[in-house]
């Protein structure tokens, strides 16, 4: 019996690939230092620098007219920021200080070489009285809830908190119109109800209601224009809450009403 061998193939061999790592580029220890060297005398002269430089404040120049602000009441507002250094005063948190202070409206704080700093300082311009004591600034912003002194020729608006700047905007128009007519607006209100009443120079008063505000003034200028102008010394109130028209409240009418109320009083009734 013939026996067969079998053939083994024999496996070839496998290749083997030698890894080889990436080469890491020499470093120039050299160089590395004098980079080094170099940031750290750059650091030191800037802090070195800052601290001969950061001198201590000596004086303080304030710049500005005044009217109601004065130079201690700036100089007050300062004061917590004056122990810092020439350069590190936060120029901003000064600023904001004085602006806080009553009457100003903005404050700009520059430094003055070598230990000074020039203030200068814009006040409020009061445009209205807000309620019995406060003040609105001409943006319509109230700036003083209890000012001890109140211009007298400013005009009285009056309204629910927050709605000062709606008032104000009204107001602004309302007198702008009527100065084209030689007339000016002396007062404007709106109750908590929403309803409005305007105060004219010639004592006139304009009850406009709480809905369509914007028309029934436009029905008012005409009325104005076209009845009321010529006997506008005769009429005590102007109301405008009427679909079609208006209602109109006579002086002598009012002047007998109040006569008749002082006798009442006198007499006990």
């Amino acid at each position: 019996m013939l026996r067969r061998r079998a053939n083994r193939r024999k496996s070839a061999p496998r290749s083997r690939q030698k890894f080889r790592w990436p080469s890491l580029p020499r470093i120039n220890w050299g160089l590395l230092a004098n980079v080094c060297l170099l940031a750290v005398f750059s650091v030191l002269t800037y802090y070195g620098t800052l601290w001969l430089m950061d001198r201590p404040i000596n004086s303080v120049r304030i710049e500005g007219r005044f009217e109601r602000v004065t130079a201690m009441q700036v100089e007050a507002a300062l004061s917590p920021y004056l122990d810092k250094g020439f350069l590190s005063l936060n120029i901003g948190d000064a600023q904001r200080a004085v602006a806080r202070l009553p009457w100003v409206e903005r404050a700009s704080i520059r430094r003055s070489w070598p230990a000074a700093l020039n203030v200068a300082v814009t006040e409020e311009r009061a445009a209205a009285r807000w309620g019995d004591n406060g003040l609105l600034n001409v943006y319509g912003e109230l700036f003083v809830r209890e000012a001890k002194h109140v211009p007298a020729e400013l005009p009285r608006l009056r309204g629910p908190d927050g709605t000062e700047l709606q008032v104000a905007k009204r107001y602004f128009d309302l007198d702008a119109r009527l100065q084209q007519r030689g007339l000016k607006a002396v007062s404007l209100s709106v109750d908590a109800r929403g309803s409005w009443e305007l105060g004219l120079s010639n004592g006139l008063q304009v009850r406009l209601g709480a809905v369509d505000i914007d028309g029934r003034a436009a029905r008012f200028f005409v009325a104005l224009d076209n009845v009321l102008a010529p006997i506008g010394d005769q009429v005590h109130y102007v109301d405008m809450r009427y679909t079609n028209g208006f209602a109109v409240g006579w002086k002598a009418q009012a002047e007998m009403r109040m006569a008749r109320l002082g006798e009442a009083a006198a007499n006990g009734w």
